[in-house]
């Protein structure tokens, strides 16, 4: 019995008795009692009432490997050589980066519905809520080297923008790996990180593992506790599925990689620059303890941000820099 076959049956609205519960995993009831302690510590709210058992307060929409895998193109079933669905993972990331370590890696793609060790940009922890989120890694194979990858986070960013747009959200971008949303109290809260990581020649062939967390319904107290403004998918869509959101964005993902390569990110600029959180806005450019004021414009085609500083105009690179908008 794991997590995920308990939410199962509690998920379906009805009241489930220990016994119950019990007999339809096959263990006892001392098991499934240890397991919905469990549930209580990852925050999955349960109703208990005496003398008819146990339900989740909210129904939760686990991943569905093989839905996900019917619902996908002809194109991408092409491309995708295996899809992995976990329960737990340290970090989806880290997994694929042990395929890639294996010989395989390439074309896999990896959901996971929490993750405890996950890693944002510069080396920031991510942790996220049971079942609350979409956590999904794509591991590629480059043959040009790290040269042909520029830019490809802000790419990353424009494609989950285009498949949240046809559910009705308006994902504004923000340099150069987070996707923004207006939050329930108002302003920009993030949405979604993007984490690319390489390995392998900077000349020759080499290894990409394409990291997204995107907040599907987040918990109250979770938001609370979170040190940024956050914002979830149902906040604005409350119908979308997971399952449907991960077969369309793994579609576009696949898609992408498919071309990005050749293409690079010139054939992606006018589109983030059209979603640019902060464009002409004044923000802060941070270099470890340093800090400029400058205002934003656009990113160029190797996705360096333009600011301007009077007269001066410079470009942004990667790396340690991280930009943030003055109130």
């Amino acid at each position: 019995m794991t997590i995920g076959d308990l939410i199962r049956l509690l998920s379906d609205g009805e009241f489930h008795s220990g016994e119950q519960l019990g007999e339809r995993l096959g263990v006892s009831r001392a098991a499934v009692w240890k397991q919905l302690r469990k549930l209580e510590s990852l925050g999955i709210a349960m109703e208990a009432v005496k003398g008819q058992g146990y339900r989740l307060t909210k129904p939760l929409e686990l991943l569905d490997g093989a839905r996900i895998v019917a619902g996908l193109s002809r194109e991408s079933r092409g491309r995708l050589s295996r899809l992995f669905v976990e329960e737990t993972l340290p970090s989806s990331n880290a997994f694929l980066r042990e395929r890639f370590e294996q010989g395989a890696g390439h074309g896999e793609v990896c959901l996971v519905e929490q993750q405890s060790a996950g890693r944002g940009r510069r080396g920031r922890p991510w942790t996220t809520p049971w079942g609350r989120t979409l956590m999904l890694s794509l591991g590629w194979r480059v043959e040009s080297g790290v040269v042909a990858l520029e830019g490809l986070s802000l790419a990353i960013g424009v494609v989950l923008s285009q498949v949240l747009e046809r559910h009705g959200l308006h994902p504004r971008l923000k340099w150069p790996n987070d996707v923004l949303l207006e939050t329930r109290e108002g302003g920009l809260g993030k949405l979604a990180g993007i984490l690319v990581e390489v390995s392998g020649d900077a000349a020759g062939p080499c290894e990409v593992i394409i990291g997204t967390g995107i907040n599907f319904d987040l918990p109250d107290d979770f938001r609370a506790a979170l040190d940024q403004p956050a914002a979830a998918v149902h906040d604005q869509a409350p119908g979308v599925s997971r399952n449907a959101l991960a077969v369309e964005l793994i579609d576009a993902l696949l898609a992408l990689m498919a071309d990005f390569e050749a293409q690079g990110f010139a054939a992606w600029q006018p589109e983030w620059n059209a979603r640019h959180a902060f464009a002409g806005r004044e923000v802060d450019i941070l270099r470890g303890s340093e800090r400029d004021a400058a205002v934003a414009e656009g990113v160029d085609a190797s996705g360096n941000l333009q600011v301007r500083q009077g007269e001066r105009l410079m470009s942004v690179s990667g790396g340690e820099v991280s930009v943030r908008a003055r109130p």
